[in-house]
């Protein structure tokens, strides 16, 4: 399912996709405006009960540092109509609770990991003002289900969403991590990647015991005039056929496949050119948004 703007840009996308060989009966094309394409943070949320499916509704407002998200916010609203699925307002008190679907990384065992920077500073892109981190657990416990919030503490440089779990930290199966690690001392990003690989060893599943982590590289630094680019290759997407990767032309790209292409044993592992995706300061995680089989 792919969302579009209007049917004449599906008419448009879809040739895009012929080209590229796809079986088009296998696409459907969702006419709903958005003000961006990351869909990883707006799009549906869903939660599984045995075979009940639902989708909880977490208010996106654009990382809390754009304006223009009334679009996107209603992403959720639209699944669920064209899916027939019940949606849950997600509240804390009388307000709404923002988080994004970058924001936390689970198991689906009850295991739920997210950063300090994104979701704990009290200055910048501050999503729920005042909500304390034992709040945070006690939503992400209601809304999703999950029985343990582990916290790292923060991401890379040049992240636009101050934070996301999904560049940092993701699980390859429910007791396996693999954590980025930067090894260049003078490079900005190793102090607070160095930090996260201290809170690593304390970390513990939901059935106490201590998840493996694997360390994946970092490309060399992307730039973009005088910003620099938060490209990790943590922000792949398990798709049903084929783990997707994003790549950077650099020599590292060769070391975190053969990294991902050992835990995933399942399915091919596949890079992706992403450099002109992160020039939005996202990559193919950040594009897409699972839903349950």
């Amino acid at each position: 399912r792919i969302l579009v703007n209007s049917r004449a840009e599906a008419k448009f996308a879809a040739s895009y996709l012929k080209r590229a060989n796809c079986d088009l009966k296998r696409v459907e094309f969702v006419v709903h405006p958005t003000n961006r394409g990351w869909t990883r943070d707006s799009g549906p949320i869903h939660v599984k009960r045995k075979a009940e499916k639902a989708i909880v509704h977490f208010h996106f407002n654009a990382w809390a540092k754009y304006s223009n998200w009334q679009l996107d916010t209603k992403v959720p609203e639209t699944a669920a109509r064209i899916l027939k699925r019940p949606l849950f307002d997600a509240k804390f008190g009388n307000k709404k609770f923002i988080i994004e679907g970058g924001g936390i990384e689970v198991n689906g065992r009850g295991t739920l990991l997210t950063t300090e920077e994104c979701y704990q500073h009290p200055k910048i892109q501050v999503r729920n003002p005042g909500m304390t981190k034992a709040q945070y657990d006690a939503q992400f416990k209601k809304y999703l289900g999950v029985t343990n919030v582990l916290w790292l503490a923060a991401g890379p440089v040049g992240d636009d969403t101050h934070g996301h779990i999904d560049d940092i930290c993701r699980f390859t199966d429910r007791k396996t991590l693999v954590l980025i690690k930067e090894t260049n001392r003078r490079d900005p990003n190793y102090k607070p990647l160095a930090e996260n690989w201290e809170r690593v060893s304390d970390l513990r599943l939901e059935d106490g015991a201590r998840p493996e982590v694997i360390a994946l590289p970092m490309p060399a630094p992307l730039h973009y005039k005088n910003w620099r680019l938060p490209a990790s290759y943590a922000n792949f997407y398990i798709a049903n056929a084929c783990v997707i990767v994003p790549t950077f032309n650099d020599p590292n790209d060769r070391v975190a496949l053969g990294i991902l292409g050992e835990l995933f044993r399942d399915r091919p592992v596949v890079g992706i050119h992403a450099v002109d995706l992160v020039l939005g300061f996202g990559s193919l995680h950040c594009l897409t948004q699972q839903e349950p089989a």
